[in-house]
């Protein structure tokens, strides 16, 4: 789930269910608080400074919250491989969060974003022009060749692991369509490659963006990537855009999302009446993919891949 929110969004909304500075605990779930968390995270006077963003201490993780957070982002990619074949024409959005939350409950983890600041489902589910936060519905049944992306976050004993695809409906869409959904995938894991000790969120942002717009697609200013560990949203705010060198230095420990939101159009969204769904300004399409990454002492790990390889649609999965 897309974690802060930038400078340039409408932050009377905005702040009010994300919380660019707040700390936000497990607690702040209707469902409940998770099981006690296992591992550490070092924040001391001497712990980095999230400053230009979140103004917080960025945690560095150890060994033991490396290998919880491989547990949980494992547990992230699985749900959304059960729900892969699901993904078909005239299903409803409600129907496939009911997927993903059984799935979740199932497999000893808790659904994160039910109950999270008020938001009502178990999954965001945004649809074509929707950037993110789409909140699922009876009403709302996928067509063939819409371009959908599901996001996902399961809390388990105590750690968060927090990952979304796009999924192409009936398998095959316009090639406008195909061309974002493959731009904002590159452009993804050229932040990832980016990420090594010593590099910048800069150098990160800086990578996410180039490969967005020699496609002539937009990268979303006003929502951003987080830390994430035994927290929902954590320091550092991880901006899809930047210059090289600037910006908070990569240190191992580290633990945040890249998440970019790449539009066909221009890069301007705004947030729905409901409070949640965001749609670009100008009704082009939007698509966004998120892998949780942990800075190690000689480069990234990723700890929501696929188990099922799917990794970039369309993806090889029967009903």
């Amino acid at each position: 789930m897309t974690g802060f929110v930038s400078d340039s969004v409408a932050k009377d909304r905005a702040i009010a269910f994300f919380g660019a500075h707040s700390t936000n605990r497990m607690n702040d779930h209707a469902a409940g608080p998770a099981a006690p968390a296992s591992g550490s995270a070092v924040t001391s006077d001497l712990s980095p400074i999230d400053e230009g963003g979140t103004g917080r201490a960025i945690p560095l993780h150890d060994e033991e919250g490396f290998a919880a957070m491989r547990r949980a982002g494992e547990l992230a990619a699985r749900t959304l491989d059960h729900v892969t074949p699901f993904v078909t024409p005239g299903v409803s959005t409600q129907e496939l969060d009911d997927i993903i939350d059984a799935f979740m409950r199932d497999h000893d983890g808790v659904p994160a974003t039910l109950g999270y600041r008020g938001y009502p489902k178990s999954s965001c589910i945004s649809v074509n022009h929707v950037v993110n936060h789409g909140i699922p519905s009876a009403a709302k049944k996928l067509a063939k060749a819409d371009i959908v992306n599901i996001d996902v976050t399961v809390i388990l004993d105590g750690w968060y692991g927090d990952t979304s695809r796009m999924f192409i409906v009936g398998g095959k869409t316009g090639v406008k369509a195909q061309k974002l959904v493959d731009v904002t995938f590159e452009s993804m894991w050229a932040g990832i490659h980016a990420v090594k000790p010593g590099a910048t969120l800069g150098d990160v942002g800086h990578a996410v963006q180039t490969v967005a717009e020699a496609a002539r697609c937009s990268v979303v200013r006003d929502f951003v990537g987080h830390g994430v560990g035994r927290e929902f949203h954590e320091a550092p705010e991880v901006k899809h855009y930047g210059k090289p060198g600037t910006g908070v230095v990569l240190r191992p420990g580290m633990i945040f999302t890249i998440e970019p939101m790449i539009n066909a159009g221009r890069h301007e969204v705004k947030i729905l009446s409901d409070g949640w769904t965001t749609v670009t300004r100008d009704r082009s399409l939007s698509a966004q993919f998120e892998h949780t990454v942990g800075v190690t002492e000689n480069g990234v790990e990723v700890f929501t891949h696929s188990p099922m390889g799917f990794e970039r649609p369309p993806y090889d999965a029967g009903a």
